[in-house]
């Protein structure tokens, strides 16, 4: 029997089909909002979920409100936003339009700036609240979502994201709840410097976490963002035991060591890849200027540079335009210069 707070997913794509799936089935009642692709393979297929570790949860098609029309907003408690970063602009209007005041918006977006596009749309007259998706999902068509590696969804503590942790339990669907999302949406941010070079490198995540020269890429333009936000007086929080702040030398490891013992540390997928790397594959424009974007825009307001993160921005904007995947020691030359 469904309870709690009425939940819509606004941009009910392969993350927010996951989230809102696992919400329903723990009980909670979810509108989807997304393209009619979607909607048409979801509504012949149904809603299929499953994760590395084997779980699985599927939904039948007469039980998926699955919309593609944003009035479906009107009777949400809580609007999850699960749009691409470029167009935060268009959703927020849709909320300010459709929505009921007082209803709360979570954004689940990569990147820092969003939150910044929807408080300045929908301040003053919604409860606004930062979100962060530590894993990454893919959409294996009919109907069927796959997370293919281990992490966590937060949210910023409110009555409603409290209610909604209650009700999502303890599967892959828990929310867990944070009093600094601004810390770890930072952290987050620089975990997902990998996005661009997993998608750069053509390869699984998997494939590409082994080899040395990728990572070398991966750490110092983690480690670029980590003195950038040290000089901004930012402290960056981490998603796993892990402190954020070690990565880059772990990854910097030789893969005898790396893939023997630290690479145990994540559960990825065999078959997993960036959402980045998805959007290559696709054709779309990908979001690497919400991502390795914030950093250099951060290395802007303090009038330093960000050679790392700039160049890795220019190669994956280059690979948009049908430039081929680099190996190993390519990447780290076009992005280090050594």
């Amino acid at each position: 029997m469904s309870g709690g707070p009425k939940v819509a997913i606004l941009g009910a794509g392969s993350i927010g089909c996951f989230i809102g799936g696992a919400w329903q089935s723990a009980g909670l009642p979810v509108t989807y909002v997304g393209r009619a692709k979607l909607a048409k393979d979801i509504g012949k297929h149904g809603l299929t979920l499953t994760d590395y570790s084997g779980w699985q949860v599927r939904l039948e098609p007469g039980n998926v409100d699955f919309r593609c029309r944003p009035e479906a907003l009107e009777e949400a408690d809580v609007i999850c936003v699960a749009v691409k970063s470029a167009d935060t602009a268009e959703a927020a209007a849709e909320i300010a339009k459709h929505a009921h005041e007082g209803a709360t918006v979570v954004s689940f977006q990569n990147g820092i700036s969003n939150l910044d596009v929807l408080a300045k749309a929908l301040r003053g007259r919604f409860e606004i609240a930062r979100g962060s998706v530590g894993f990454n999902v893919a959409y294996l068509g009919n109907g069927r979502f796959h997370k293919g590696v281990a992490g966590h969804l937060w949210s910023e503590r409110h009555d409603a994201t409290q209610a909604i942790s209650e009700r999502a339990g303890t599967g892959p669907g828990a929310l867990k709840l944070s009093d600094d999302m601004l810390g770890l949406a930072w952290g987050k941010l620089l975990i997902n410097m990998n996005n661009a070079v997993n998608a750069l490198s053509g390869r699984t995540l998997r494939e590409e976490l082994r080899k040395r020269d990728y990572r070398r890429v991966f750490a110092a333009s983690v480690r670029e963002g980590l003195g950038l936000l040290r000089r901004a007086g930012i402290e960056p929080g981490s998603l796993s035991p892990l402190p954020i702040r070690l990565l880059p030398a772990i990854l910097e490891t030789p893969d005898w060591l790396f893939n023997n013992l630290f690479f145990r540390m994540w559960k990825i997928d065999p078959k997993a890849r960036s959402s980045m790397s998805d959007d290559l594959a696709l054709g779309r424009k990908t979001e690497v200027d919400y991502l390795n974007g914030e950093i250099i825009r951060l290395a802007d307001q303090l009038s330093m540079d960000a050679p790392v993160n700039r160049a890795i921005a220019a190669l994956v904007h280059e690979a948009e335009d049908g430039a081929a995947p680099l190996a190993p020691a390519a990447l780290r030359r076009a992005a280090l210069g050594r």
